[in-house]
């Protein structure tokens, strides 16, 4: 049995892939998700991985959860911070409920199941902190100011946590995907996503989940033991920083 990983909302998307590459890379794996009992009981049954639900905007359930993983599966070594949510408007018509979801979701919930974690790897002197943030934590977008101020924030979260963790054998990293070929993506329009999104991307297509997914398990190995703090951008060219 490899090193134990989790990563929340892995039943599906870039969080499914992740899980995938991470089993097959030798990890024992488990994956969070928060509403869609059929989507995860069916990823359980393709893959073999077990899902646990909760919210992650929920530090109690977070405890919980993470303690009835540890007892399932042993010590939690590598956390994959990638559950998501979006409640996408322009700022003048954003309504209070838009920001708190988002933000206690994307950002509050990167320290809700990092937290329980910590101690652990603290003690055991190794640990793998993965945060999936985004192009526009980065660049920043219109109409997702809450979405983009949460992965700004997760950027903020692993550099600072990085210097805490580093003399524990612990490293922190973020990996910020541009435009990824996920079920949500795909579903833009195709006069859209060819005219408006395709041509900003210099490499000429969306990305795939399973390229996010590589840049999670070399993260996660020992072979990056001395890159921490850092921010992966995987984004096709899209913006360069």
């Amino acid at each position: 049995m490899g090193r134990v990983a989790l990563v929340t909302g892995g039943s599906r998307g870039i969080g499914a892939a992740i899980v995938v590459a991470l089993k097959e890379a030798g990890y024992t794996v488990a994956a969070t998700y928060a509403g869609n009992d059929e989507a995860a009981e069916k990823f359980t049954a393709e893959t073999g991985v077990p899902t646990y639900k909760w919210s992650v905007a929920d530090y109690d359930e977070c405890v919980e959860g993470i303690a009835n993983i540890e007892a399932d599966l042993g010590p939690i070594e590598v956390l994959v911070n990638n559950a998501g949510i979006t409640r996408d408007d322009m700022f003048h018509k954003m309504t209070p409920l838009q920001w708190k979801e988002v933000i206690d979701t994307n950002l509050t919930g990167i320290f809700n199941m990092t937290h329980p974690i910590w101690s652990g790897m603290r003690d055991r002197n190794f640990g793998r902190i993965i945060n999936i943030s985004s192009i526009n934590g980065q660049k920043g977008q219109a109409g997702q100011v809450n979405y983009s101020a949460a992965k700004a924030g997760d950027l903020g979260f692993t550099k600072a946590l990085a210097q805490e963790g580093a003399f524990k054998g612990i490293t922190v990293n973020a990996i910020c995907p541009g435009y990824i070929g996920t079920e949500m993506v795909r579903a833009v329009p195709e006069k859209v996503l060819n005219e408006r999104i395709i041509p900003q991307i210099p490499v000429g297509r969306l990305g795939e989940p399973e390229e996010i997914a590589r840049c999670v398990v070399f993260l996660a190995s020992d072979d990056a033991g001395f890159i921490t703090g850092s921010t992966l951008t995987a984004n096709g060219g899209q913006f360069v920083v």
